[in-house]
């Protein structure tokens, strides 16, 4: 049994044992001058029979009612004085009906067993003023407790709602950021077709040209030349229509321009200390160039983060550190502010963060820091200096690095 179930039977033990012991109380009570003595056989006999059936209230609290209106009823002809706290069975009973019943039903049962330990007093009592106060009491009590349960009842149901719509908000959240998420990766894949179409366009337009132009070689040169020409074509024409899926209907054909990357972090800067931001960068180790993939996502991030400190910090400056290792760049985006910055695992544009920094197969942190403010820091892998030269015919991504590093000699905006 667990620890909730025992302290259940030991409130309903204790509550058992009071209703017993205020009914061998009332059954001592006298109207005259009587001296007082201990319970007599018929007080005992009601208190016994009201409260064995007063643990099973909870489930037939109709019939344990009418039992304890009984015993109620019965006070007064064993020559027993009735008053408020002989019936506490009955009062008890009362709540746990009004709790747990339909209020119309609920109010029906209340007013017989309070009409029926009126009409016993009145009939089998004496008459007399102060057997009508006791009377107006012995009725007034079920009913009150009658109330308090309905309140009771009420404030749970009031309380069930809310839970109720807490859950349904936490799905909805859920669902929204299911749905951001789904959206963030189709962007995402735009952006990577934009950068490799413009890639193979490259390819394609100097394969022409060469084709063109280069007559002087032989004829098995200018006819590899232009197997070039047309498998880059086609390779273009079928990854537009690969992902001419993703896109929505309505959407304007744009033409393929070179992704951002770290060669346009200067530029990116600038923007946010023109909005007033003030940004410091620093640069540790040897630079090296990225593939266009990676570069994309370590510009995006730097992006986001900074468009995270503008809108929620509430400081005026940042710090952008670039930390080049021999198989990894960490990209780590600070400030000190002391503003409400979404956490990690509810904001859109940190999840978004997360999921490009996966996609390029690194991964991404973000949290409040010790010392104050918010730390946003991200991983990403730096292929083999051979393998990025491959990638990159012209070796513009070098280029991109050595330009970004020249950004971060100073500490200074």
């Amino acid at each position: 049994m667990t620890d909730r179930g025992v302290g259940a039977r030991r409130r309903e033990a204790a509550l058992t044992a009071t209703a017993f012991a205020l009914c061998l109380v009332g059954g001592v009570v006298r109207v005259d001058d009587t001296p007082l003595s201990s319970p007599p056989a018929a007080a005992y006999l009601i208190a016994v029979v009201s409260c064995a059936v007063l643990p099973l209230r909870h489930r037939a609290p109709l019939a344990v009612l009418a039992v304890t209106t009984v015993c109620g009823v019965l006070v007064v002809p064993v020559g027993l004085v009735l008053t408020p706290i002989v019936v506490a069975p009955a009062v008890i009973t009362a709540y746990t009906l009004a709790v747990h019943t339909e209020r119309r039903t609920a109010s029906a049962a209340l007013l017989a067993s309070a009409g029926l330990l009126a009409a016993a007093n009145l009939v089998f009592g004496t008459p007399s003023w102060e057997q009508a106060s006791r009377t107006g009491a012995v009725v007034a009590f079920p009913l009150v407790a009658g109330v308090l349960g309905r309140s009771a009842r009420n404030r749970r149901a009031y309380l069930a709602a809310v839970e109720e719509r807490a859950r349904r908000a936490e799905k909805d959240r859920e669902s929204e950021a299911r749905r951001r998420v789904a959206e963030e990766r189709v962007r995402i894949a735009r952006e990577l077709h934009d950068l490799v179409a413009h890639q193979i366009t490259l390819a394609n337009a100097q394969a022409t040209v060469a084709a063109h132009f280069f007559d002087t070689r032989p004829e098995q040169a200018r006819k590899s030349l232009h197997e070039l020409v047309g498998t880059t074509g086609d390779a273009l024409n079928e990854l537009r229509a690969t992902v001419g899926l993703l896109r929505q209907t309505g959407d304007t054909a744009e033409p393929a321009e070179p992704a951002p990357g770290l060669s346009r972090l200067p530029t990116l800067l600038a923007s946010f200390r023109r909005a007033g931001l003030e940004v410091s960068v620093r640069q540790e180790g040897t630079v090296s160039p990225l593939p266009p993939g990676v570069d994309l996502t370590a510009y995006r991030i730097v992006q986001e983060a900074l468009t995270n400190v503008t809108k929620h910090a509430g400081t005026g400056s940042a710090r952008v550190s670039l930390s080049w290792e021999r198989e990894r760049v960490t990209i780590t985006v600070t400030d000190d502010g002391a503003g409400t910055v979404p956490a990690p695992a509810t904001g859109y544009g940190l999840i978004g963060m997360r999921e490009r920094a996966t996609a390029a197969g690194g991964h991404l942190f973000a949290g409040g820091r010790a010392e104050g403010g918010f730390l946003v820091s991200a991983e990403l892998p730096v292929p083999p200096a051979k393998d990025t030269a491959r990638r990159d015919g012209r070796g513009t991504t070098g280029r991109t690095a050595e330009g970004t590093a020249d950004e971060g000699d100073g500490d200074t905006p």
